[in-house]
């Protein structure tokens, strides 16, 4: 890659994460720190505004509008590809989201690629098992509570179709056996606990904080899945 590519390829980076520390950076293009130095130098001389934070990282000042994102004809295609992935297994709440970005994506299109995304759309199917039944509108909600680290109040029903309501404190989302699975901290419990999201009759944000400062990082519980899939 060369100069211009990667000077391009780290605003694309820095346009799309709050912070990247400079080891990421280097990490990312096969670079030495040094070099990222020199390169954030560059894009500061260039008139886009990279300020830097202690502890965080580099990130892009708060109120600079960069112009809408170029998408290559192939990175195009890869969206309309996932977008039969998200039909299947996503929920009403993440679709929604998922085809109002798409259209969006679009909007900023050439020509010719929106003519070739057209002929593209009716050749891609997806059949899924009929045990994947994703009609319930809760994932969206949940993702939010996850990244806020809100509590969430949420009704549901176990395998013995007995209901009950739970304060959660939801960690991250697993998809594994044909289901999506809210991993949380349960208050009445006191302990972790598995959700699977079919059996979530209704999800309620409370806007209160964790009380547990420090979760399990959802890759160790992942760990004690009865599956593998």
């Amino acid at each position: 890659m060369n100069r211009i590519d990667r000077l391009f390829s780290m605003l694309t980076l820095l346009q799309a994460k709050k912070y990247v520390p400079a080891e990421k950076i280097a990490d990312r293009f096969n670079i030495s720190v040094r070099t990222v130095y020199r390169d954030i130098k560059a894009l500061c001389e260039s008139g886009i505004p990279v300020s830097f934070e202690q502890q965080k990282g580099y990130f892009i000042v708060q109120g600079y509008f960069l112009p809408p994102v170029a998408f290559t004809t192939e990175e195009a295609n890869a969206l309309l590809l996932t977008e039969a992935l998200v039909a299947g297994f996503a929920d009403r709440s993440i679709k929604t989201h998922y085809s109002s970005a798409l259209h969006k994506v679009k909007a900023v299109l050439r020509t010719g690629q929106k003519d070739n995304m057209e002929a593209l759309s009716g050749n891609i199917r997806l059949q899924v098992p009929d045990r994947i039944y994703n009609n319930a509108d809760h994932l969206a909600t949940l993702q939010h509570a996850i990244a806020a680290r809100q509590i969430v109040h949420i009704t549901y029903t176990n395998n013995s179709e007995e209901a009950s309501k739970r304060n959660v404190e939801p960690i991250g989302l697993i998809f594994y056996a044909f289901s999506w699975h809210l991993i949380g901290w349960c208050h009445m419990r006191h302990q972790y606990r598995d959700f699977k999201v079919q059996r979530i009759t209704t999800v309620t944000e409370t806007g209160q904080p964790f009380r547990i400062k420090e979760h399990m990082p959802l890759g160790d519980y992942m760990k004690q899945l009865p599956v593998s899939y």
